[in-house]
């Protein structure tokens, strides 16, 4: 396993903070540290720049008996390009009016602000999610809606993207929104390098169902619906349909579907859509091929089809994609 080094961020790199506080487990804050405050030898790219804040400078504990102390305070937090609340001691609880202060001036600013799990109910409080698409853990959903009525509670995706303002579902739902900015930032490439050293899925999209009532069983069951999945990777380009999937897997249809939907959380098209996808922003990238030679390559059957499903997922266009991440390269 190679070594883990704190990053080394390049000059002007994009500052990420992350905010601690007292009682929290070290998984919540850890998220982000992983993602933005380390890097390691595989991936060649200078990093982010990130601080750990808290709202005072006494140390907090944290889970299991530890304590962290850090020297920044709500300044740092608020001054980052990237602001990041990964959860709140109490979601019935008021925010403080510090942290309100801090969350309005970065916004305001221009900062782009992210929540992770009950993270939410702090932007909520800071009045930033009225009138947008805001997702949260799933138990909390309702109480969100409750006490946030101008909120659009969605409990069902992992994350949404709403441009300067994120919001993702339960902890583990961090790591797939941590991914989806260094994809913006600097694309899927490294992302996907990220995603191999944390040794998780690179592309699970926002859209995806948080939460699966019913787990897929163990063998015999996941084995051949894994194994469908691979054939489908090597065979984007071709038209899929889950006849051919429930042939490679073994299976009839019908029991193919209700066992993918089980296994994944989604349906075959959406999964096959989000496949795409990724494979044309590793295109979109990398070479200067026509966003229609794209489409075809992705297996999407028109470009107006691709452009649909890319704006949907992204929130851009691939032409804006491919601008935008060249010149964030160059910049």
């Amino acid at each position: 396993m190679p070594l883990v080094t704190e990053g080394v961020p390049r000059e002007g790199a994009p500052t990420v903070s992350v905010l601690a506080y007292d009682g929290m487990t070290a998984f919540e804050a850890g998220i982000v540290i992983e993602v933005f405050g380390l890097v390691w030898p595989d991936i060649d790219q200078p990093w982010y720049e990130l601080k750990v804040c808290t709202e005072t400078p006494d140390p907090i504990r944290v889970l299991g008996g530890a304590t962290l102390s850090t020297p920044h305070g709500l300044d740092a937090f608020a001054a980052a390009d990237t602001v990041v609340v990964p959860s709140v001691a109490d979601p019935t609880a008021p925010t403080s009016a510090q942290l309100i202060e801090a969350l309005r001036g970065a916004h305001a600013r221009g900062a782009r602000i992210v929540s992770i799990c009950s993270g939410a109910f702090a932007l909520a409080a800071a009045g930033l999610l009225d009138g947008r698409r805001a997702t949260t853990h799933w138990r909390y959903a309702d109480l969100l809606r409750e006490r946030f009525p101008a909120v659009d509670v969605d409990p069902e995706p992992l994350y949404t993207d709403e441009g300067d303002v994120l919001t993702s579902a339960g902890c583990a739902a961090g790591l797939d929104l941590a991914l989806h900015l260094v994809r913006k930032d600097l694309g899927a490439a490294v992302a996907n390098a990220v995603a191999r050293r944390l040794v998780i899925q690179p592309y699970r999209s926002g859209g995806q169902a948080q939460y699966i009532e019913a787990p897929m069983p163990p063998d015999p069951v996941d084995a051949p619906v894994a194994r469908s999945l691979g054939w489908a990777l090597e065979h984007l380009a071709e038209p899929i349909g889950v006849p051919d999937l429930a042939r490679e897997a073994g299976l009839s249809p019908r029991t193919y579907l209700r066992h993918f939907v089980k296994a994944t959380g989604t349906t075959p098209a959406k999964w096959l859509i989000a496949q795409r996808i990724q494979a044309a922003l590793a295109m979109l990238e990398s070479g200067d091929a026509p966003v229609e030679e794209i489409a075809l390559a992705a297996g999407f059957a028109t470009p107006v089809t691709f452009r649909h499903h890319f704006a949907k997922s992204l929130r851009t266009s691939p032409s804006a994609y491919r601008r935008a991440f060249r010149e964030g390269r160059t910049g």
